[in-house]
């Protein structure tokens, strides 16, 4: 693929930036969503590729900062929204914007909040264990804390997809027990001594899954989701491209899911939105079949992107589907 290049300049890299920018292919006077603004990379990119407009949309405070210092460089052009994408519709309608054009999504926990030890996202270095991405609500120390130990262990297995979840949740009962589990290395200890240092399976670190699991919750990032993806649906005008990034097969799987359904049966590339049984017309066609994944190359410039994969879709003309059409996902 080919398109402009995402800023790498600085520690955050947008990943597989040249692929979403080419899949966008935004065009002079278009609208452009950019759904987890982050550190700014999609949307300066795209403000870098022609004259169009661009919209964040964070729910850190962090992030909406930073947005607005990209609006008083591109006045008129960009616009930060502060909010949920899953509430992207809403903020959208809130400031007359009716439809868009394009709608980019990249999932998951930002570099930046990543490297950031108060922030609690990771145990490299140490911290409070927070995780919180909007800064309110219940912390990752109070769900390791306050959370039964059955509940737990679940919550690892299911967001974690960790096998050794109910050791793991038994050693951190036996550790809060002893005194409330508040700091990063503290917890990532815990589950060391759970599963073992030794089993360190595919090169991560043992309490890689047990942080991804806390941080989904905590964040209800698959909720954010699937009302991130359907809002995408409502605010697509027809031609309108659909761009989602992510990180981990839960994240991957509900994107999938979502494409594949709203696309049909088949699930495949098509010029017409036929009809499918039962009355209710694709909403999308897919743009390729099957997910993009960095090359070689930006992986070894940042090995971060190894995990990520793309999927991209154009809206058709049929209506979004009402939510109480939508399958389990």
């Amino acid at each position: 693929m080919t398109g402009p290049m995402i800023n790498t300049d600085g520690p955050h890299i947008s990943v597989l930036g040249r692929e979403v920018a080419e899949v966008l292919a935004l065009q002079p006077g278009e609208t452009v969503v950019d759904g987890t603004f982050g550190a700014g990379g999609y949307s300066r990119a795209f403000l870098a590729a022609g004259p169009a407009h661009v919209i964040g949309i964070d729910r850190d405070p962090t992030a909406v900062a930073r947005g607005r210092a990209l609006e008083a460089e591109h006045p008129g052009r960009f616009t930060m929204l502060h909010g949920c994408f899953g509430d992207m519709a809403g903020l959208l309608a809130a400031h007359g914007i009716g439809g868009v054009d394009g709608v980019a999504l990249d999932l998951g926990v930002s570099s930046m909040q990543f490297d950031e030890a108060a922030r609690g996202f990771s145990f490299r270095e140490d911290g409070p264990l927070d995780m919180r991405m909007g800064g309110s609500g219940r912390s990752a120390a109070d769900l390791v804390n306050e959370t039964a130990e059955d509940d737990l262990a679940n919550l690892i297995y299911d967001y974690g997809e960790e096998r050794a979840s109910r050791r793991i949740a038994r050693f951190i009962v036996a550790a809060r027990d002893e005194a409330p589990v508040t700091r990063t290395r503290q917890l990532a200890d815990i589950v060391a001594r759970a599963i073992g240092r030794g089993a360190e399976r595919d090169r991560i670190h043992p309490a890689t899954r047990t942080f991804q699991a806390l941080r989904i919750a905590v964040n209800d990032e698959l909720g954010e989701l699937d009302r991130g993806l359907a809002a995408a649906e409502q605010v697509l005008r027809p031609g309108g491209r659909l761009a989602v990034v992510s990180f981990h097969s839960l994240e991957d799987r509900a994107v999938k899911r979502f494409l594949q359904q709203r696309a049909g049966a088949e699930g495949g590339p098509s010029r017409h939105a036929p009809v499918r049984a039962g009355g209710r017309a694709p909403s999308f066609d897919l743009l390729f079949r099957g997910a993009v994944k960095p090359t070689d190359e930006e992986i070894r410039v940042n090995p971060r992107s190894r995990s990520a994969r793309l999927r991209a879709a154009r809206r058709t003309a049929a209506p979004a589907w009402a939510a109480s059409e939508e399958g389990r996902r």
